[in-house]
């Protein structure tokens, strides 16, 4: 299959999604994921564990890539796309950025138990350098990317 990186979301954005979640009264789980060339780790939120405790550790897990790969490349999976699966641009983010070094790829994903109208489902690539980050949007940032 092949992978599409269509076109970005800022951090900013990206954070505010993340926020509404948290605020929204709509019961989610989901989990966090984190590789990078010295950790993978993956942090689930189901049912019966706090919302806060779940957000303080994703906050802690991006605060924690923004201090050592601070230029973010933030992209959103969508269903109503025909995107990929989470997974499968998880993978190609890890395969593509092998070359640059100190890359951190997160992946978030909040799942609505009632629905999945009100999924978020992000990728965020975690660079070292700004040159780094750009010369990956130039490379492959709404470009089909053969799996």
């Amino acid at each position: 299959m092949t992978i599409f990186f269509k076109a970005a979301i800022s951090d900013d954005v990206a954070f505010g999604m993340i926020e509404r979640c948290f605020s929204d009264p709509d019961d989610y789980d989901g989990y966090l994921d984190i590789f990078s060339d010295h950790t993978e780790q993956t942090i689930s939120w189901s049912k019966g564990r706090s919302a806060d405790e779940f957000k303080d550790q994703i906050t802690e897990a991006l605060r924690s890539a923004w201090e050592t790969a601070r230029f973010f490349q933030v992209y959103e999976r969508r269903e109503d796309r025909d995107d990929a699966g989470t997974n499968e641009i998880r993978r190609a983010a890890i395969d593509l950025t092998r070359a640059y070094g100190g890359v951190i790829v997160i992946t978030l994903s909040l799942l609505g138990r009632r629905s999945s109208a009100n999924d978020l489902e992000l990728v965020f690539l975690c660079f070292q350098e700004d040159a780094q980050r750009r010369n990956f949007r130039v490379r492959y940032d709404g470009k089909f990317v053969p799996a």
